[in-house]
């Protein structure tokens, strides 16, 4: 469900899918956020989960952009973002 978290920055129009029945014929729906088989989906994801991170208080790494570094006087953390997933 990451994909389902990315707010689109652009409008992006669907045909409903099958079984739908609220839609008139050739009405399309206006999507509010990111889905699965967009094209945009993973970067939609990628922003909303590094601008978190980065409230978060982590920094983006300048040389690989998905690993974000938190450090403190007692702690270090690192982040590695691949896709949909952390380590």
């Amino acid at each position: 469900t990451a994909f389902f978290h990315g707010y689109l920055d652009e409008e992006v129009y669907m045909i409903p899918p099958p079984g739908y029945t609220k839609a008139l014929p050739g009405q399309v729906c206006r999507l509010k956020k990111s889905i699965y088989g967009l094209k945009q989906a993973s970067r939609c994801w990628n922003k909303e989960l590094s601008r978190f991170l980065i409230d978060f208080g982590y920094s983006q790494s300048k040389q690989d952009y998905s690993m974000f570094i938190k450090k403190d006087e007692k702690s270090f953390t690192l982040v590695v973002v691949y896709v949909d997933d952390m380590l």
